[in-house]
């Protein structure tokens, strides 16, 4: 019987896209994208964590191509700012060396101090919320995947069927079965995620060679066959980054 936290899992190895976890993730993130733009933003805790933590570069970009939500990102940008301010500003003022301290010879006691503010600001601004929780969603679908595989029939034809996992989630499948599954569901589980990713290495190979030969003159009036994209899905194949490319390869706006 299908449960609610069985459903995303089951829509993404059904549809057509080329790595499933890829789909799942990209949903998750722009679920956080909305979420802490929206209501959430004038939550206390919820403002509490974004005032300490702000977001990574990569999502304050996207946080930012939302236009709808620009006042909402002002605003948690505001209360950033002036969190950072405090928490910062004085401390590193405060740690310049002292001149007569230099003339004393007394150098260690500086460099101390301003590696410490520099490890503080990194610590910072390595904390990303959104980041936090798209890690913990995909831990739970990664654990969903193993249990559907070993207990779902139908779920396991599913997975067998299934194209290919991008690298990145063929590395995450991989630690999950090792930590989740006995090993006869293991064996059978990596086999057929070998399977699929032998026959998606094999037409990247192909696909990515003939893009390279079109260059040449003497294959102009040739067709392009499914080459035309493969920059972008081996890219993505190799990363999982579809920040900049959909589902067929084609540039977002």
């Amino acid at each position: 019987m299908e449960k609610i936290y069985t459903i995303p899992v089951n829509e993404a190895y059904e549809s057509e896209c080329e790595c499933p976890l890829c789909r799942l993730r990209a949903k998750a993130e722009d679920d956080y994208l909305e979420y802490y733009l929206g209501p959430s933003l004038m939550e206390p805790d919820t403002r509490k964590i974004t005032n300490k933590t702000g977001f990574c570069p990569d999502h304050m970009g996207k946080l930012n191509r939302k236009e709808a939500a620009r006042l909402g990102l002002g605003l948690m940008l505001h209360t950033h700012l002036k969190d950072y301010y405090e928490d910062l500003s004085g401390d590193i003022k405060a740690a310049a060396p002292g001149k007569a301290s230099l003339l004393k010879g007394r150098t260690s006691d500086y460099k101390a101090k301003l590696n410490s503010i520099a490890d503080r600001i990194d610590k910072r601004t390595a904390q990303c919320p959104i980041c936090e929780r798209i890690d913990y969603t995909m831990d739970r679908y990664m654990e969903v995947i193993v249990y559907l595989f070993a207990h779902d029939k139908d779920f396991h034809t599913k997975f067998e069927n299934k194209k290919a996992h991008c690298l990145p989630h063929t590395a995450m499948l991989l630690r999950m079965a090792a930590s989740k599954m006995s090993q006869n569901d293991a064996s059978d589980f990596v086999l057929m995620l070998a399977s699929n990713n032998e026959a998606a290495f094999e037409k990247l190979i192909k696909d990515v060679e003939w893009f390279t030969l079109k260059f040449d003159y003497r294959n102009n009036d040739k067709p392009w066959g499914n080459s035309k994209n493969a920059i972008q899905r081996a890219m993505r194949f190799l990363s999982s980054d579809r920040s900049d490319f959909d589902e067929k390869g084609r540039k977002n706006n």
